[in-house]
């Protein structure tokens, strides 16, 4: 009911003074869009006025280049040891001397490893997750993906512990120092977590370059930061009686720290632990375009030569290895601790020394019986030609209303909508943000809005903003529309709930490479593609934070409502809509995000946008071009996130929940 009663504040708001000052901030920029000849200065960005940085970043990585080559290098060829074990282990065996003498142990045989996953889903989380995850590998082998899913698998074997490792150090240091975890870490990740993946491919390029170090390196370094998070998520909410414990046992700060705390906080840990492998999946795939190859390669190969069917096989490839990662570190997160079971090593770990026995077994059997090394092709099958067929089909059968849906969207919604953002301003919409932080979260979060904005129109970027904010923002808005009604349908429904939950939950798993390929066979490359990968990759949020936020409304303030005598329609939009107001917010600030970093993937099908722009300067190695470009979309997110958080705190404060 407090939603009710404070429904008169919102009425009030006609008379407040801030609708004034917005009214003459609209007007202002108003009148500077249409007479722009009256100060050319503040529409189009001077070009003298342009800070030249990604020419200052660009000569500063030359000399980086030019003097550090013998540590990259050899910090390059310190990090492949590793990783080249794991490719020998599991896709390419390994070879010891040259030529005809060289002596090769062989990599380990798929149907192990297939026994081997299914074993590990069963001891960690049942029959039903054991068949999951060695049915998905087994699809990997049968549909002729198994060698460069194990390329995949490989470079995630590798970099998972390195981010799982740092991300706990990291943590803890955020942990015991608040003051460095709020000055120095946490805004270094929020730059982390919005800057555009491509962003991290350029620089490790050009200093280690074109490798699967590389793409390693630029997937451990986007895939750091969930860890972080998690680990001072995690240390912060064990509870206090416990910490209390190991220090009335006599622990140092060290055994506290290593065996009261870390152990307490591990289902958190865990979860950081899904979402580090879940990104480094995704991180892979687009290193591909620098060296990792493994299934993204395989994508990129067939979308440049439109082979429908092959980009479709690794699409979905991906998605099997995706669905058996997911659900295998998800059942670790869920496992509870277990007490130590004395006895034989067979008694401790029966399904560990079953799975390296069977991976034992098959290898060596593997030696003189080849269909157990390699997967032979007579029982492998390719769906290419059906998915060629289909998508051929449905182009030959529905042109006319794909053509027609897609140049409504272009004339009635993308055009125009773009020639308004175009046309806008810098100075105008610099102000607007800027007043708009303000007003949500006072002159820190007014000037940070502008001040990011600003950076965009300095560094000449501005058009290039513009068409990536016009993408986006209907992007997300159409995200929004459809997502929220799913979302409140899903709240109200508990069929409907159970329903759509697995669904999202899957387009969740997916790495957003996988969006774009059934879209840009049906509608081509341009910015109807974008657009629909876009809504189908940003929708998940709207769904997931509305159906929660309904959801999460105390039963007791319906019933006040019901027994008040309250409709059921009243009483969601009275009660349970605003209620849930902030979390849906926090579901849109989701969306947007997502829509941007979808956008800049979506540069692939031809978007003229900062995604570009990154492409360009990978295609160049122009680092400095990649980074500032980057930056700027990393400061869109960041304004979007903070615009957005600030006005759910204040819902939040309005409404008595904070």
């Amino acid at each position: 009911m407090t939603a009710i009663a404070h429904g008169s504040g919102a009425r009030r708001a006609a008379t407040d003074p801030w609708v004034w000052v917005w009214l003459g901030a609209l007007l202002l920029s108003a009148l500077l869009y249409i007479f722009r000849d009256v100060a050319p200065w503040a529409v189009d960005y001077p070009k003298e006025w342009i800070v030249p940085l990604s020419a200052w970043i660009s000569a500063v990585m030359g000399w980086i280049k030019t003097n550090f080559t013998w540590l990259t290098r050899g910090f390059s060829g310190l990090v492949a040891i590793p990783l080249d074990a794991a490719f020998g282990l599991l896709a390419k065996s390994f070879k010891i001397g040259h030529g005809a003498d060289a002596l090769v142990i062989p990599r380990l045989s798929w149907v192990g490893i297939v026994i081997a996953v299914a074993l590990a889903g069963l001891a960690l989380g049942g029959r039903s997750i054991g068949i999951v995850a060695g049915a998905c590998f087994l699809y990997l082998a049968i549909f002729g993906q198994w060698e460069s899913s194990m390329l995949t698998l490989a470079l995630i074997a590798i970099c998972v512990p390195f981010c799982v490792v740092t991300g706990i150090l990291v943590g803890i240091w955020g942990y015991r120092s608040p003051a460095i975890d709020r000055l120095l870490i946490t805004p270094i990740l929020d730059l982390m977590q919005t800057m555009p993946t491509f962003a991290y491919l350029v620089p490790m390029l050009l200093l280690f370059g074109n490798n699967p170090v590389s793409a390693l390196l630029a997937t451990g370094i986007f895939a750091t930061p969930p860890m972080v998070r998690a680990t001072i998520l995690a240390l912060n909410r064990v509870p206090q009686e416990i910490g209390d414990f190991g220090t009335m046992a006599g622990c140092t700060r060290l055994q506290k720290l290593w065996r009261v705390l870390v152990p307490a906080a591990r289902p958190t840990l865990m979860v950081g632990v899904n979402q580090v492998i879940m990104l480094s999946l995704n991180m892979v795939i687009i290193s591909s375009m620098i060296g990792a190859g493994g299934l993204g390669y395989d994508v990129l190969l067939a979308m440049r030569a439109l082979k429908v069917g092959q980009a479709l096989e690794a699409g979905l490839a991906i998605v099997a290895l995706a669905i058996a990662l997911d659900q295998l570190s998800q059942a670790a997160a869920r496992r509870r601790p277990t007490h130590r079971i004395e006895g034989t090593l067979w008694q401790r770990h029966p399904y560990l020394v079953s799975a390296l026995a069977a991976l034992a077994v098959t290898t060596l059997i593997s030696l003189g019986w080849p269909a157990l090394y390699k997967v032979p092709g007579s029982i492998t099958i390719s769906t290419a030609p059906i998915w060629k067929s289909m998508v051929d089909w449905i182009n030959l059968n529905f042109f006319d209303i794909i053509e027609v849906v897609r140049t409504f969207m272009l004339l009635h919604i993308l055009n125009p909508v773009r020639a308004f953002l175009d046309g806008m301003p810098w100075l105008a919409a610099t102000g607007l943000l800027g007043l708009a932080g303000w007003r949500l979260g006072g002159a820190k979060l007014a000037i940070l809005a502008a001040g990011l904005t600003f950076f965009c129109a300095a560094v000449g970027l501005w058009d290039k903003t513009m068409a990536t904010v016009y993408l986006c923002g209907i992007g997300s808005i159409i995200a929004a529309l459809i997502g929220i009604p799913i979302g409140v349908l899903g709240a109200r429904s508990d069929t409907a709930h159970r329903i759509i939950t697995p669904i999202i939950d899957t387009l969740q798993t997916l790495p957003s490479f996988v969006f774009l390929i059934p879209v840009v066979m049906l509608f081509r490359v341009g910015d109807v593609t974008a657009l629909i990968a876009v809504v189908s990759f940003a929708i998940v949020p709207a769904i997931r934070y509305t159906d929660h936020g309904i959801r999460q409304v105390p039963p007791a303030l319906i019933e006040a409502a019901r027994v008040s005598g309250c409709t059921r329609q009243q009483i969601f939009r009275r009660v349970q809509l605003p209620l849930a107001l902030p979390e849906i917010m926090l579901g849109i600030n989701q969306t947007i995000l997502l829509a941007l970093s979808m956008l800049i993937i979506a540069a692939m099908v031809g978007t003229r946008d900062l995604g570009q722009e990154v492409f360009i300067s990978l295609a160049k190695a122009d680092s400095g071009r990649g980074i500032v470009a980057g930056l700027a979309v990393a400061f869109i997110g960041i304004v979007a996130d903070r615009l957005i958080g600030a006005g759910s705190a204040r819902a939040r404060r309005r409404l008595g929940l904070a």
